[in-house]
């Protein structure tokens, strides 16, 4: 089977762009899993009940978040209400929505999972104990795909070496910066550090670059904007042996 996971759309203008690419990319790859990471598809930050409804109909089938999951909170009910939306799986159990979700396509089955990093984020449960339960409750699924959105290049890799051997595919997510070290880890688990993002190429992840180096110049409180301009798409397309779970190819995205 071919998964497709989309990085971290920003705003109004990824979400512009994933409508006009994203069908043609599953059309022409033959794609049977789209993925993608929507924690920043709304106006401002965060995800709302719009912009998840404009991911669905761009053509993702699973949306997965991350830190700014729960920064809308128009947002909670319907992580409760769509188990196709699903937020890092190392938040407490009493938040709102799942950390993972099985999708049966009919012919091929797979289950996501969302995870996130702790090194430079929240404090949350250690993701490496909780993936551990995790995989222990879905031991009889045969092609599990991980989000980790993480701060850390050394976090994502550890995990996947961590994960090797036990999950089909490993994504990074969170930094906005494609990655360029696709990979195959130990003949079995595909691997990228990070996806990259769907939004503006002229920007500071997605932001106008002004607004970030003020912010970097005199640290004060400032208002981030969504840059204008041309965008890109960047994802991973995963081809994965349904019958060993392995994955078999990595191909990196970048559409502009």
């Amino acid at each position: 089977m071919n998964v497709l996971a989309i990085g971290d759309v920003v705003s109004e203008n990824g979400c512009e762009f994933l409508r006009r690419h994203l069908p043609n990319l599953k059309r022409i790859n033959s794609i049977d899993l789209c993925i993608v990471n929507g924690e920043n598809s709304a106006k401002g930050n965060g995800i709302t009940p719009e912009s998840a409804e404009m991911l669905f109909n761009c053509g993702a089938d699973v949306i997965t978040t991350g830190n700014h999951a729960y920064r809308r909170r128009e947002m909670y009910c319907l992580f409760d209400e769509d188990e196709y939306i699903i937020r890092p799986a190392n938040y407490p159990s009493r938040n709102p929505g799942k950390g993972y979700v099985t999708v049966d396509m009919g012919r091929y089955r797979a289950t996501v999972i969302n995870l996130m990093g702790t090194y430079q984020l929240e404090p949350l449960e250690n993701p490496f104990t909780c993936i551990d339960r995790i995989l222990d409750e879905l031991k009889d699924e045969k092609i599990i795909i991980v989000d980790f959105h993480a701060e850390a290049t050394s976090e994502k890799k550890a995990m996947a070496y961590y994960l090797s051997g036990r999950v089909s595919a490993l994504f990074g997510t969170h930094t906005h910066i494609q990655t360029s070290d696709e990979q195959i880890i130990n003949e079995h688990t595909g691997y990228i550090t990070d996806l990259g993002m769907t939004g503006p190429v002229n920007s500071v992840l997605g932001v106008k670059p002004e607004i970030v180096i003020e912010k970097f110049k005199y640290n004060m409180p400032t208002r981030f904007d969504t840059a204008d301009g041309e965008c890109m798409l960047n994802g991973c397309i995963f081809e994965i042996d349904d019958k060993t779970g392995k994955t078999v190819s990595v191909h990196r995205i970048d559409i502009r």
